[in-house]
């Protein structure tokens, strides 16, 4: 069962990343209205979020995959807790009952930043990846 709950981690946590990087260049404005409204308005210039989607698909692709997990997952984990950190309100106050601005619908963005940490934490014992298949240390 741990085998097939690391797998479906590491697809589902890395395709997140893809489709998060897809939506910066597919929805350029949609990336401005996010880094504005999470980020402080760092990184809202279209050629920046085209940049960064795309190291974005790049990275969540060898999440997905399981190659060279020694870097894109503690990379992946930054990236994932930054995201909710970004949300900090909707993780301490889900419903908004004290903090202003807060949405239930983004606190799973601390499970998800868990969830990088546990596949980052358990890299060794994840067998179902091309790293593992070509024998290589990631």
């Amino acid at each position: 069962m741990k085998r097939w709950g690391l797998f479906l981690l590491r697809v589902t946590t890395g395709w997140l990343l893809v489709m998060w990087g897809l939506d910066k260049l597919v929805n350029v404005e949609h990336g401005q209205a996010v880094a504005e409204a999470f980020y402080l308005g760092i990184g809202t210039q279209a050629a920046v979020l085209n940049v960064l989607g795309v190291l974005q698909i790049i990275l969540g692709a060898l999440v997905v995959l399981g190659l060279w997990r020694k870097r894109a997952y503690p990379v992946a984990f930054v990236i994932l807790l930054i995201t909710a950190l970004g949300v900090w309100r909707s993780i301490i106050d889900p419903w908004g009952w004290v903090l202003e601005g807060s949405q239930v619908l983004f606190y799973p963005s601390a499970i998800i930043a868990a969830g990088a940490l546990l596949l980052w934490g358990t890299i060794d014992e994840d067998e179902m990846t091309l790293d593992a298949k070509m024998g290589a240390s990631g």
